[in-house]
């Protein structure tokens, strides 16, 4: 039984910290990134995208197509994913220019598509009779998922119907391959699950339901059906091992998973789609074996920071309790799917446990994936750099201390923006007479079950956050679980309710105010001693924000560095800082180093103060040491 669904982005306006990342989103990232599609900045990574389409319709009308195909075989995905952010920051700043230039996009799109509503530029240009056959690797039903969350997005955002109406006929031709026709087969990398969800909700097409389940439902069943795909073709795109069930989240069938395994998105956007079907269809098997990968994340997998995918090694999870800090690869697009998921839960059972984990990963993980210009881009999200090592030597070259401007493979850089541009749908949701506030985000929130309030707040640096009701309901608001302390003011009366899940439910009258006061305290965070890479070492926090040491801030060396047990932290000044970030102050002790490589002398130690900065921020001040996990002096 669904028990809320997310509100439409048009619900929510922005104001605050989240509303200046949706301005530089709306004036610096869209128009960056639709330049790099275009392939018109100089040294940067060549995109194509745009001109592939363009290509792709030529090859159908019998043209040539000058210079064919480029990119990855999923380059489609990086239209879908800009279109998609273009349309969230429509509904939240109208634009005719911007919508102008998606219309024209969506046109060179809708050329594109194939009488029968097949769409895809790499096939249609390069290889039209290998549709279909190699679903391992070649990546259409993926391609295929962003375009339709695009679709959604953009007719939610304008009620225009033709790339909507272009997607619903691709969908038609998916349906009738898979479903109609029973062929056998379900997506390598799962995406297109969640994307029929969306757009089941808009058009009420029980294809989509229908197709959604199938492609769930059939996963791991065959557990042998990639290795007999493979062997019916004479052609690969990566060489992938069609026997690596664990990669391909395909080993069983999802019913009975119970470890997250191999690629991390591909991982959580699986569990992505099948938490949605499982809210939408009232499956609670389905919706227990989520919870299972969910505990599996979150208590054995989990960074920190919010990131998973501990290996380069198939961008993947490895095992239990391997979180390097130096070579993790933490990929910012897994966090953006382990936000999805979290989601999705939430849908299910309103638990902070969910929301504690979107808020975690968001803040730092996400954030730090897009450089504060907007104009760089992490894909790989290390909590250690240590520069002519980190993005140098075989076993750290992915780890890179410094953003590029994009990538061959860029899926993450569009998937922050539109992540960032779409945040009122993780921090707000409803049902019939309650408001839900996942996350803390000043802005003006209008629902259609009627309630109506703002919030205003300077979280996450600031930690007081009102609430000013314009219609009144019940309002569900969670509490952290990194705020141990806490206070709530209704109409200037303190206030203790009742707290179910990590929130608290009151019922509010119109024009009533709430207050609710968090925990500003600096934490220190201990991990587990089966993490091997972390004994002895302790990590800071404060708010949602977990911080790091940068050299920038310490001297230019942070490896020699030790922080003081029971030192009392505070927040400090620094001027080096972006206007409103907040840095930390904390006792330490610098070790001096020793004449050789070795010594049998303990090392020097002398009092200092060592000073974090959040996370997110990292790597934007130049090229230069960091560290999140400290030694404990």
């Amino acid at each position: 039984m669904k028990i809320h669904t997310q509100i439409k982005n048009d619900c929510y306006k922005a104001d605050g910290f989240i509303g200046e990342y949706q301005k530089l989103v709306r004036d610096v990232v869209i128009p960056y990134q639709y330049s790099v599609l275009n392939d018109e900045l100089p040294d940067i990574e060549k995109s194509h995208v745009i001109d592939n389409f363009r290509n792709a319709a030529a090859a159908i009308r019998g043209e040539d197509t000058k210079d064919g195909f480029y990119g990855m075989v999923f380059q489609d995905s990086d239209a879908g994913k800009w279109i998609e952010a273009a349309a969230y920051s429509l509904q939240n700043y109208p634009d005719e220019n911007l919508e102008k230039t998606v219309d024209d996009f969506v046109d060179i799109i809708a050329d594109a598509q194939e009488e029968d509503g097949y769409l895809n530029t790499y096939f249609t240009i390069k290889d039209k009779e290998k549709r279909w056959t190699n679903l391992l690797e070649a990546h259409e039903l993926y391609s295929a998922g962003h375009l339709i969350e695009a679709a959604c997005a953009y007719y939610e955002a304008t009620g225009k119907r033709k790339f909507l109406d272009v997607m619903t006929k691709n969908v038609k031709h998916i349906h009738n391959r898979f479903v109609k026709e029973n062929t056998e087969g379900f997506p390598g990398h799962p995406e297109i699950e969640l994307a029929l969800m969306k757009l089941y909700r808009i058009t009420k097409d029980e294809d989509c339901l229908e197709l959604c389940r199938k492609f769930i439902d059939t996963r791991g069943v065959n557990a042998d059906f990639y290795k007999l795909e493979k062997e019916k073709r004479n052609w690969t795109v990566w060489g992938n091992n069609a026997e690596d069930n664990n990669y391909q989240q395909s080993g069983m069938p999802v019913r009975k998973m119970d470890k997250a395994t191999g690629h991390a998105v591909r991982a959580v956007y699986l569990y992505t789609g099948m938490a949605d079907m499982a809210s939408e269809t009232d499956d609670k098997e389905l919706f227990t074996a989520c919870e299972r990968l969910w505990q599996d994340i979150t208590e054995r997998k989990m960074y920190i920071t919010g990131a998973i995918g501990s290996t380069v090694h198939g961008e993947a999870f490895s095992t239990d309790f391997d979180l390097p800090s130096d070579t993790a690869y933490a990929e910012t697009c897994a966090s953006i799917g382990l936000m999805f998921f979290a989601s999705r839960m939430l849908e299910n059972d309103v638990d902070r446990k969910y929301s504690d984990v979107m808020e975690r990963a968001f803040y730092n993980t996400v954030l730090a994936g897009m450089q504060l210009d907007g104009k760089r881009f992490f894909y790989v999200n290390p909590l250690e750099v240590v520069p002519g090592i980190s993005g140098v030597i075989a076993t750290h070259r992915h780890a890179r201390p410094q953003r590029p401007g994009w990538y061959g493979c860029a899926c993450c850089p569009p998937n922050v923006a539109r992540l960032i541009t779409s945040f009122g749908k993780y921090a707000y949701g409803e049902n019939k007479n309650t408001a839900f506030c996942h996350l803390y985000a000043s802005g003006k929130i209008e629902l259609s079950n009627g309630i109506k309030f703002t919030c205003e707040t300077r979280y996450p640096y600031g930690f007081a956050v009102t609430y000013k009701i314009e219609k009144g309901g019940k309002m569900a608001i969670r509490i952290p679980a990194w705020s141990e302390n806490y206070t709530v003011i209704h109409n200037k009366r303190l206030i203790k309710p009742k707290m179910t899940k990590g929130y608290i439910y009151i019922d509010v009258a119109d024009n009533d105010t709430l207050i609710i006061i968090l925990d500003d305290s600096i934490r220190t965070n201990y991990a587990s001693t089966k993490v091997h890479d972390l004994t002895g070492k302790v990590a800071l926090s404060r708010g949602p924000l977990v911080y790091c040491f940068e050299g920038v801030d310490n001297d230019n060396d942070v490896l020699s560095i030790a922080l003081k047990k029971n030192g009392k932290a505070y927040v400090a000044q620094n001027d080096n800082l972006p206007c409103d970030s907040i840095a930390i102050s904390i006792p330490a002790v610098r070790k001096s180093d020793c004449d050789g490589l070795y010594s049998f002398s303990p090392l020097a130690e002398n009092d200092c103060n060592a000073v974090a900065v959040p996370y997110y921020i990292w790597g934007n001040r130049g090229e230069n040491q960091m560290r999140v996990w400290m030694e404990e002096a």
